[in-house]
Formats: structure tokens, sequence, C-alpha cells
């Protein structure tokens, strides 16, 4: 069926050289250059997987070793990334698009971005060691997958609502038009949740760094469990005290950053925008093909004031396809959570009524920490991100300070922070909710820029024709564009501080170890000792209020988010 595209695309290829008659210039040799590089840091990173196993690498502090080091974090962080996405796109689209699978999947979600890195980290390291004893693929493989814990959660919802925040009239639209599920999924689903995959993109990655140090360099017990690495690196430098080891781990974080930024978040962050357009036309050549209908379903498209629209139909795809997944993904999901609720019984039974009120004293004060750490990253971040979003400009040239600052580790500026507040005569209890605030705030503004920037332009120029006043339009269209992905920062933000609240309730400042009474530090006490009974009602407890929290909370606002504040386009 021609809807409409064959003339631009017959227009561009007519205008567009032969492959074969195009000179070669400077920019053929950069890229050569980088297809080669990355070909052969993918070939010395192989060579860590078959690496002899040991115990506590050596890691050598000299300058010379670093950008090896950084290469290797570097390469770890790419592929959990590469996975990330893969995961965000397959649960996203089964979550929106069956309420059988929303009903497991999210759930599932809720655990899985509750329990801390730590909890899954000592299990994971044993495991894979134990099934790989000879060679470094068990604890390459524990390392990655921790990454991904750090990255998947906040690109996985964001897809999710972005799905179901589609406007109905779009979807009926293709659906007359005799659209294909895989091409709806890549002219018009794809396309509208690209601003905020993109976004949550530089997030994860960001996210992906914050627990380096703990990823390669883990200890549990009196097991040194070590790979090379900038974050090992910068670990053993602190150890060492050594101020100018700390300082190049800290130039080559930067670095590194800065060249993700140049050479893939900022290309990728063109592709919204470009899609965006693609959508638009698809959408209308959708709505030339729908015939006599095109007229009600034009409407969203004309030039009006900015609205709300209170609809909200379910979609359910394909039942007997998506069902059979599902029904195979439940058994898996059983048998896996069966044989693992066994042995976390076996542990829970070994604590006394005085561990279990030492843990509900803790949970209470770090679930205080981290809703005081929510609030506070909300109060500054969701009106920067609206400034941010609503200009282009702007965007574009805050975009690489921000994805620095966003992914530097922050547990590398956890120390400077402690010792600026003991000076000032703040103790780690209030000190730790600065710190939770380092861990969460990112991903609040991070969704708010993504939903501000995604508002059509039309919408823009209505506030101005009618004369809003300043407030009446933050009050009117950005704030509530914003909601459906605030909603969203705070989900992963809650996440990410009580994730966080284990290095800010344990943490070690000044060459002293400093503690605050919290579920964060009882959990890292009881990793340090390998106290696996403490440490597994610990994070039992933390899944339990986090789940809770997400289910009667945080799930109630999203499915306001989803049925009031979803703009019609």
């Amino acid at each position: 069926m021609d809807l409409g595209l064959s003339k631009p695309v017959r227009a561009i290829k007519a205008l567009a050289p032969p492959f074969g008659l195009r000179g070669f210039g400077p920019a053929d040799v950069v890229i050569l250059a980088l297809v080669a590089g990355a070909a052969g840091a993918v070939v010395v990173f192989a060579r860590e997987f078959e690496a002899p196993f040991l115990q506590a690498v050596q890691i050598d502090l000299r300058a010379a070793a670093v950008p090896k080091y950084t290469l290797y974090s570097l390469m770890r962080g790419v592929l959990a990334l590469s996975v990330s996405f893969l995961f965000a796109l397959l649960f996203g689209y089964a979550a929106a698009r069956s309420r059988a699978a929303e009903r497991l999947l999210l759930p599932v979600l809720d655990i899985l971005q509750s329990i801390p890195v730590l909890g899954f980290l000592p299990g994971l390291v044993l495991g894979l060691v134990a099934l790989f004893p000879y060679r470094n693929v068990g604890l390459e493989l524990a390392a990655i997958v921790m990454i991904f814990t750090a990255q998947a959660w906040n690109l996985a919802l964001s897809f999710y609502n972005s799905l179901k925040s589609l406007p109905d009239s779009l979807r009926d639209a293709s659906k007359m038009a005799g659209w294909s599920p895989a091409r709806r999924f890549r002219e018009l689903e794809l396309p509208a949740a690209a601003q905020g995959l993109v976004w949550n993109g530089m997030l994860s990655m960001a996210g992906g760094w914050f627990f380096l140090m703990v990823n390669e360099a883990f200890r549990l017990g009196d097991r040194d469990y070590r790979l090379p690495g900038i974050g090992s690196y910068m670990s053993v430098a602190l150890d060492q005290r050594n101020v100018t080891a700390m300082g190049q781990a800290i130039l080559a974080m930067v670095v590194m950053i800065v060249a993700v930024d140049q050479l893939l978040w900022r290309p990728l962050a063109r592709l919204p925008r470009r899609a965006a357009v693609l959508r638009r036309r698809a959408y209308r050549s959708a709505l030339r093909a729908a015939g006599p209908l095109q007229r009600p379903l034009q409407r969203p498209l004309q030039f009006a004031r900015p609205v709300l629209t209170l609809h909200r139909r379910v979609a359910f795809g394909h039942p007997a396809v998506v069902g059979t997944g599902v029904a195979a993904l439940v058994v898996a999901v059983l048998a896996g959570g069966g044989w693992g609720l066994w042995h976390l019984v076996l542990l829970l039974r070994q604590l006394g009524p005085r561990d279990w009120g030492r843990l509900a004293g803790a949970s209470g004060l770090t679930f205080a920490r981290v809703m005081a750490a929510v609030a506070l990253s909300t109060a500054w971040a969701l009106p920067v991100g609206v400034l941010i979003g609503r200009s282009p400009r702007v965007s574009q040239a805050l975009q690489p300070v921000i994805q620095v600052v966003a992914s530097f580790p922050a547990p590398m500026l956890f120390p400077i922070v402690i010792l600026s507040l003991e000076r000032v005569g703040i103790g780690l209890g209030i000190g730790a909710v600065a710190l939770m605030v380092l861990s969460g705030q990112w991903y609040i503004l991070f969704n708010v820029i993504s939903a501000v920037s995604a508002v059509p332009e039309q919408l823009k120029d209505a506030t101005a024709v009618f004369r809003l006043p300043a407030l009446a339009t933050w009050r009117a269209l950005y704030v509530p564009a914003a909601f459906p992905a605030l909603v969203t920062g705070w989900v992963t933000a809650a996440g990410g501080a009580w994730n966080g609240s284990i290095v800010a309730e344990y943490i070690e400042a000044g060459g002293t170890l400093q503690t605050t009474t919290g579920l964060g530090s009882l959990i890292s006490v009881a990793t340090a000792r390998a106290n696996y009974p403490l440490l597994a009602g610990g994070i039992t407890l933390m899944s339990l209020i986090v789940v809770g929290w997400n289910r009667f909370v945080w799930r109630q606002m999203m499915r306001l988010a989803q049925s009031r504040y979803t703009l019609a386009q």
C-alpha cells in the first residue's frame, strides 16, 4: 500500500550520488578509525573473559594503566546498556499490550528494582564463580548483570508509560489503515517513545557508573572479588590515599563520559525530532487511507488551546501470541521463585525478634530519608527540567554538561560531601539525605526534560495566541505534560535513593568509617561480615517496603497520569 511516502523517498534517492562515486574524505578516516578502535577494544576486552580467575587482582596505579582500565569499564557499561534497551522494548511492549502480562510484569519489575545491588551481588557472584571456577567469565558476567540492574528499570518504565500514554486516535488511525503490529511498532509506538528512551538511556548509563567501584571491587567477608577497571582503580586509590591516582581516575571518567556523549548520545538526541516528523507523516498517511472517517480523527491535529484528555482504553494486542509467552514466563518465574523462596525462608528463620526489631527501626529511618531526598530532588529538578525542555536550543547547549555531571559516579564524591557537611556541623544522619539526592535527582530531571521537549509546537504557540501568563502556562501545559514522566522519575529516583542508602549510611570518609542507623547501613554491615541471615532480612524488608509503596502510591499516580494527563495530539 502506498501511503504517500514513495515520492519523497524517490526524490531523496535521486539527489543522492552513487556510493562508489563519493570522494574519500577526512570523515571517512575518522569513521574507519572509530570502527577499528571499537573492534580492537572488543577483542582486548574479550580476552578478559578467558583470563584465569584470581581473587584480589593486583591493580596498577600508574598513569599508563588508566586507559586500559577505562576501556574495560566502558565495555561493561555498553554491553549492559545494550541488554537494557532490549529488555526495555520487550518488557514495555508486553506490559502495555496485554493485561495479563501487565499484571505479572509490573509487580516483578517493582520487586527487581527495589532489591539493592548489594542484595543481588553476593549470590550472583558466588553462583557464577562456581559455574566458571577457573576463568574470569563468571565474575565478568556478574559485573555486567549488576550494571544492567542499575540501567534497565527506568528504561522499561519509560517505554511502558510512553505506550500507555499514546493517544487512542493514533492507534485507531493505524488500525483503520490496516497497519500490521510490526509496522505500528516501527512507525508509531517506537517514534513516540524515542524521546524518553534517549534521555533515559543517558540516565541509565549514568546509573551504571554509580556502583562502578562496588561492582569491580566487590568484597564479601574476607574474600575480595576484583576486576580490572576504572572503578577498582579508584577503589584501590582511595584505600591507599593516593591523591594522584584519584585525580587520574576522575579525569579518565570525565574524558570517557564526554566521549560517549559526543559519539553516542549527541547523534541519538537528534533521532526523536526526526522520529516525530516521521510519525506525523505516517499518521497523516494513515488518515488518508482510513477514508471517510479521517475528519473526526484529524481534530487532535488542529491548532487549538491546550487541553487534557480524560480518555484511556487498554489495548490488548494479540491474546493468543502474548498469552503463550506470558504462560511460559509465568512457569519460569514460578519455578525460579519457588526455589529462591525456599532458601530465603531458611535464612530468615535464623533471625530472632531482636534482629527484626532492629531491621524495622532502621527501615523507618531510611524510608524517611528516601522520601526527603525525592522531595528535595523534585523541588529543583521539576522547574529546571521544564526550563531546559521547553527550549531546544537550551537543551542542546546544556545536554553535554548535564550528561557529564549526571554520569559521574556519585560515590566518588560522597567522602567530599560528608567532610564538607561535617565542617558546618551536619552529621551523617542528615548528610545521608544529601547523598541520596545525588543518587536519585537525575532520574527526575531527565524524565521531565524528555517529556517537556516532546510537547507539540502548536500547543506552545496556542499559549502565546491566547496570551496565557507564564504561571498559567506552566499550570495548564508544562506541568501536566511532564506529569507522566515525572511519576516515572519519582519511581526510579526513589529506587536510586534506596540503593544509595547502602553507600550513604555506611561510608569511609577522611580515613574513618562513618555509619548512621538505617536499613542501608545494616545491609552494608551484613555484607562486610558475611552475615547472610541479616542480609536476607534487610533485603526482604527493603523489597516489601518499596513494593508496597509502589503498589499503593506510585501505581495510583501512574494510573492518574495515564488517564488524565495525556496531551491530545
